[in-house]
């Protein structure tokens, strides 16, 4: 487990990682009352947060970006497994420190997140939804970075302000959502699906039939959900898979082509390189 916290101006952000053989429980409990906003990268690990008697638990945490209030008595507890790795990035403040934060985003917080700012118990959920694209791909950024000293503060202060502008107009945007409860859990088995089926993924049809949802609701409530339409987040799925394998030396570039389903090396470079700037074999050198 990797876990490496950055103080930025009145902001903590925790970069959590792990990858295990075996199934691995890791709790984690804050120093004082915090307002935050949890980002998971790569993997789908099984999030609880308990407090009390009280649990919330989350099960797709892949591309989730949650908000929520905690105070230091609150366990946030990941269940790790060799098929589900943890990338978690936390943006935390202190209620205190609202009124201290630059370019307004203070008033930010308590416009958008007003039960987090004025919390009725120990531990309260704001809103979540999974991040658009262009906030996978910094997130993605963040855990592949390999900068040092100033220079990694300097990145990280760019990196968590892109973020929070891409948060903070998400919700201002999500009062616009018209997905009722039921069809948003289609919707999350929908992503499920893709994600476990990178080589052979089902058709539209087949995706359709396999969530009980039909193909016109489909595609336009999955865009809604995700920002991008079926298969862009299934592209996007097997590019970030690619790099995470190639990045880590888990496979060559031709064994992660043929892993989210390319049989063309040439086809697969050009993907590639069109979604991050550079070659795959530049990645691995």
């Amino acid at each position: 487990m990797i876990r490496d916290t950055i103080n930025i101006n009145d902001f903590i952000i925790l970069v959590e990682e792990a990858h295990t053989q075996e199934v691995l429980v890791e709790s984690c409990r804050f120093e004082e009352p915090l307002i935050a906003v949890a980002l998971y990268g790569s993997g789908n690990v099984h999030l609880s947060m308990n407090h009390g008697d009280t649990r919330n638990t989350y099960d797709n945490t892949k591309g989730l970006a949650l908000s929520f209030y905690a105070d230091d008595t609150v366990d946030s507890v990941h269940t790790i497994s060799p098929e589900k790795p943890l990338q978690c990035l936390v943006i935390a403040t202190a209620p205190r420190n609202l009124k201290n934060l630059p370019n307004g985003e203070g008033e930010l917080f308590t416009e958008l997140l007003e039960q987090l700012v004025n919390p009725a118990a120990s531990y309260v959920e704001g809103p979540r939804f999974f991040m658009t694209p262009e906030m996978q791909h910094i997130v993605d950024n963040i855990f592949s970075n390999d900068y040092q000293g100033k220079a990694k503060m300097m990145f990280f202060r760019s990196q968590i302000t892109a973020l929070l502008s891409h948060f903070f107009w998400q919700l201002s945007q999500m009062k616009t959502q018209s997905i009722n409860t039921s069809e948003r859990e289609k919707l999350l088995v929908a992503q499920e699906i893709l994600s476990n089926n990178l080589d052979s993924p089902p058709s539209l049809t087949e995706l359709s039939k396999q969530i009980g949802l039909n193909t016109f609701a489909l595609k336009k409530e999955f865009k809604e959900l995700f920002g991008v339409p079926v298969f862009k987040y299934l592209q996007n799925e097997r590019m970030t898979r690619a790099h995470e394998l190639i990045r880590n030396k888990e496979a060559t570039v031709q064994e992660a082509a043929w892993h989210v389903g390319y049989d063309s090396l040439s086809s697969f470079s050009n993907a590639f390189t069109k979604k991050f700037g550079f070659r795959p074999s530049e990645l691995r050198g």
